[in-house]
């Protein structure tokens, strides 16, 4: 998985050395998969508390975040702003139940980068989501996974 600055420097100067301002201009550079996205914003705050239902129901949303270039960074943002709304929705590919189990061991100095590269236990991948039905007979299919990269967590 491809890191980019925020995150290799939290990689290499350890959990925390990276502060939320440099995080959030990466957020806002425009590089974030979910800025400009045409997706609707309540995809990315499924309303279940059942992770694999929540995860059905941002899994376009969640699609992005799986190849963002920002994910990390995303990511690290989210579990240092949990009492901030960022407790909420889908952030780094995780929908908020997955990320208060993995928030424990965040909070234990795992980084965000070795927490990227394992799992969640019992997380199934998402797979692409159908493309959107035709509107109407003889409608061209939409398949808005596809679209290029509006609105991630950051309301």
């Amino acid at each position: 998985m491809a890191v980019s600055g925020a995150a290799q420097a939290a990689r290499y100067q350890g959990p925390g050395e990276v502060s939320d301002k440099a995080l959030l201009r990466v957020l806002q550079s425009g590089r974030a998969r979910c800025a400009g996205s045409s997706l609707d914003p309540d995809e990315w705050f499924p309303v279940s508390p059942n992770v694999r239902v929540a995860r059905i129901q941002a899994a376009r949303a969640i699609a992005l975040c799986t190849a963002c270039p920002v994910r990390a960074e995303c990511l690290e943002f989210a579990m240092r702003n949990w009492t901030d709304g960022s407790g909420e929705g889908v952030w780094g590919g995780f929908v908020a139940a997955e990320r208060r189990a993995i928030r424990r061991r965040w909070l234990l100095g795992v980084s965000v980068t070795e927490l990227l590269d394992q799992q969640p236990e019992g997380q199934q991948p998402v797979s692409k989501p159908p493309a959107l039905a035709p509107a109407r007979p003889g409608a061209a299919v939409v398949d808005a996974a596809a679209a290029e990269p509006a609105i991630c967590g950051m309301r």
